[in-house]
């Protein structure tokens, strides 16, 4: 059961009911992740910015790319919801997530995605490296604050241990985290 209460609408202020209204405009739906989150407008408004950075990245990565990379952060930080999000995303697209062969781009941005999870001040320099080889600053500068995004979101639902929504059920069913 999760920590923070999602938002009751008819009860909420103003501030949060718009914020709430901005944000089905934007996205057509609300998670129970962004229903707690609105109990500050704020906090919703600093997650949300996931979504304008997957803009700025899009030039160089591509839908695929960056589900793969997001999903190796879910599941190297073990959080149920965004596993589910993403698995979503992969499988509507006919792809099954166990089974998915990486090209060398995807697989460099999954290496990435579990050091920076692992730990951030050791990821490996030839990893760097090749990222380096791959991408120009400006993409590095999004890639690694997208990569933030993700982790403090996976850290948001693990910490308050927010309701799993029910679209993501059939998503879920039968996963389990691989043993660390």
């Amino acid at each position: 059961m999760s920590h923070i209460t999602p938002i009751d609408y008819e009860t909420a202020s103003e501030a949060v009911r718009t914020e709430h209204d901005r944000e089905v405009q934007l996205r057509g739906r609300m998670t129970n992740m962004k229903r707690t989150l609105l109990h500050s407008p704020v906090a919703h408004r600093i997650y949300a910015e996931w979504f304008p950075l997957r803009e700025e990245l899009r030039p160089e990565l591509d839908d695929r790319a960056v589900w793969l990379l997001c999903h190796a952060i879910a599941l190297e930080c073990r959080s149920i919801i965004p596993v589910g999000f993403f698995r979503r995303a992969l499988m509507n697209v006919g792809l099954t997530p166990e089974t998915i062969v990486p090209t060398d781009d995807e697989a460099l941005l999954i290496e990435f995605g579990r050091a920076i999870v692992r730990d951030s001040n050791a990821i490996p320099e030839d990893v760097w490296a090749r990222l380096k080889a791959r991408y120009d600053e400006p993409t590095l500068a999004n890639l690694v604050a997208f990569a933030g995004i993700t982790i403090a979101t996976a850290i948001y639902n693990n910490a308050v241990k927010v309701d799993i929504d029910p679209e993501l059920g059939p998503y879920l069913e039968g996963f389990k985290f691989p043993a660390k």
